[in-house]
């Protein structure tokens, strides 16, 4: 029958304060209740090690289980999913702490811990957290160390020093493995939990969803140049592309799944970047016209947008090389050009006319566009994200009436009367500008910067890009979206703790780029450190090697490290340098030879005693072996160390040690 080996107070204090240093940082897509239930059983666990309470009767665990797995199934809507996954493994963790009985219990718990700090990535994976997350791990050591202790130990720092400690020599081995482990993957990567919403551009869109969106401030991407960085007024970000009107909203047009990439020819020259995009829960990668991604991450669409097999759910870095003066499908297919004249069969019958009208002035298509393009320039139209209500006909409304809107009106209203005129077009959304970090010269595009802009096709040129909203409003391209509708600052989300709110403070606002530069890059290099990059990078250090060899010296480099890093800590050359001790090592040896092993904690006097009454025949050499060490160890008599020699071979010669039997 095993002996039940209690839970040391260290250990159980040290649970404690790694249970609320993991769990808080799942608060944010928790149930309240997890709260009350992680107090209720921490109250519990404590009273059962005061000895005022009783472990839970089995038939009160199956009603705490059954009620937990109801509380998961009412807040989250299902028993299956990363949220209610996520609610199941925190009340398990939490749960144990009363059921646990012995130190194994315990260690169930402190792994189950270490594998909910690293769920709480699939949520948070920024730098802040990232950091964090070496405090509940540090606790955990901590726990474990203290599991190892004696009822009698109550001292918590020393077992905290110690779990710090460890934590730093693992750190070599840690970076060791991180840089030259293979990558297959993301660190981490799920679909994106259904309770984090994400913000940015949908596959269809009407002028009040653009307008609530540019309002604002999340991150949508970073992007970092090889070069210099462009013009702002150069900076048009494509997304999506909207093909289909239905009188209300503008939606991508339906097209069969293994669709043909366009043509087009580099011209100009080109610009190469990095992007690390934030997650949006879409397909589409964010690119200039037009894209070509290093490591054919996403394919090239016909309408010129990049799209993923599966949606961004966590943060993605890629690298794009794009032609901003590329001619584009100088001779379009037949159904792109059709979808490209799609108009509702009735409404907004004024705008309908006078693309007619124009149409009959400038048979040209180029000459129609510039004319469309002087008149928003000329007319008393305005730039607002607070636009006036129209009618059913929201482009009459909009050209004629109110003359007041945002970018997503402009572009409609021009694409609409470009197809009533017969002339393809298509309104193109994504973003516009960026904010650049000076500290480290890249740009920060934000949801506040999402535009929607104009292409038309003219033949045998391709697709040509224009945005009306420049003409209305050129310091919203030139300057931005908060610079151009200073006056409607009031409409821009934001909290107090935002220090975007403050960015005439310069103190503050270099503050702010530094903190920024440092999330931007945790992201490109811990994040995106993938297959590509970390290949780029250990072909730098190791020439330019196949993937074989690049793989052989991986694997030989971190062998060595971990023997080197073993030999350090190990410390080989500082064993048994007491010679006494040596002997009584060899004693020990000689003696297990005939079954006679020394028992734990077991003084030298008394293992003699048991050897002897084992072993008749050498009873002799070995109480004389005992007394003799006695004396040199404990009396410090160096007289007795020849007389131990000559006693333990004495003993070798009475087992036949070392001889064939």
């Amino acid at each position: 029958m095993s002996v039940v080996q209690p839970i040391p107070r260290n250990g159980l204090l040290w649970l404690l304060v790694a249970q609320v240093l993991v769990i808080l940082p799942h608060l944010g897509h928790l149930p309240l209740w997890i709260i009350g239930l992680w107090l209720t059983c921490a109250t519990w666990r404590v009273q059962i090690f005061r000895m005022r309470a009783r472990y839970p009767r089995s038939w009160v665990k199956a009603a705490m289980m059954i009620g937990t797995g109801a509380g998961v199934y009412l807040s989250r809507g299902s028993l299956i999913g990363l949220d209610a996954g996520a609610v199941l493994l925190i009340a398990a963790f939490i749960l144990k702490l009363v059921e646990m009985r012995s130190r194994r219990d315990a260690l169930v718990l402190v792994f189950l811990g270490f594998f909910a700090v690293v769920t709480s990535y699939l949520f948070n994976d920024g730098l802040v957290a990232g950091v964090y997350s070496l405090l509940p791990v540090t606790a955990l050591l901590a726990a474990m160390i203290g599991l190892q202790q004696s009822r009698v130990e109550t001292h918590p720092w020393p077992t905290l020093r110690l779990a710090g400690s460890l934590m730093l020599q693992a750190v070599p081995l840690m970076l060791v493995l991180f840089v030259f482990f293979p990558r297959l993957g993301p660190l981490w990567s799920l679909p994106q939990p259904s309770d984090q919403g994400v913000t940015g551009l949908a596959d269809s869109m009407s002028p009040g969803d653009i307008a609530q969106l540019s309002r604002s401030g999340q991150l949508a991407f970073r992007a970092s140049f090889e070069g210099p960085v462009p013009a702002r007024d150069a900076l048009y970000w494509r997304a999506v592309t909207f093909e289909r009107f239905d009188g209300r909203r503008w939606s991508q047009a339906a097209r069969a799944p293994a669709s043909t990439p366009p043509a087009w020819t580099p011209e100009g020259e080109p610009l190469r970047y990095s992007i690390v995009m934030q997650p949006s829960g879409r397909p589409w990668l964010y690119a200039l016209d037009v894209p070509e991604l290093a490591a054919n991450q996403a394919q090239l669409m016909p309408d010129f947008q990049l799209q993923r097999g599966r949606p961004v759910d966590q943060a993605l870095l890629y690298q794009v090389t794009s032609w901003p003066q590329a001619q584009r499908e100088p001779v379009a297919p037949a159904d792109t050009l059709a979808r490209a004249l799609q108009l509702p069969l009735g409404g907004n019958p004024r705008s309908r006319e006078w693309a007619v009208e124009l149409r009959r002035q400038h048979p040209e298509p180029e000459a129609l566009v510039q004319t469309l393009l002087m008149h928003f320039n000329r007319q008393p139209y305005a730039y607002t994200l607070r636009p006036p209500a129209v009618g059913a006909d929201i482009v009459d409304g909009f050209l004629f009436d109110t003359r007041r809107g945002f970018c997503i009106h402009y572009a409609g209203a021009m694409t609409f009367v470009l197809r009533a005129a017969g002339i393809p077009a298509r309104v193109v959304a994504g973003y516009q500008g960026g904010e650049l970090n000076p500290s480290g010269n890249y740009l920060s595009v934000r949801q506040l910067d999402a535009h929607a802009w104009v292409e038309y096709w003219l033949q045998g040129r391709g697709w040509v890009s224009v945005d009306p909203t420049f003409q209305v409003a050129p310091e919203r391209i030139e300057l931005g979206l908060e610079e151009a509708l200073a006056d409607e600052q009031d409409l821009f989300e934001g909290t107090p703790m935002d220090l975007r709110r403050y960015r005439q403070i310069g103190w503050l606002n270099e503050l702010r780029f530094g903190w920024d530069s440092l999330n931007y890059g945790w992201q490109r290099w811990v994040l995106g450190y993938q297959g590509e990059r970390q290949l780029d990078l250990l072909r730098s250090v190791f020439g330019k090697l196949d993937g074989g060899r690049l793989g052989l010296i991986m694997v030989v480099v971190g062998a060595a490290f971990v023997l080197l890093l073993a030999v350090v800590l190990l410390k080989p050359w500082k064993r048994e340098r007491d010679p006494q001790q040596r002997l009584f090592r060899r004693f020990e040896r000689a003696l297990a030879r005939r079954g006679v092993t020394r028992a734990r904690g077991e003084g030298a006097r008394d293992f003699a005693e048991r050897a002897a009454r084992a072993l008749p025949d050498a009873a002799e050499p070995i109480r004389s072996f005992a007394h003799g060490y006695e004396r040199l160890r404990y009396r410090g008599e160096s007289d007795a160390l020849p007389a131990l020699h000559r006693s333990l071979a004495q003993l070798k010669r009475q087992l036949g040690w070392g001889r064939r039997r």
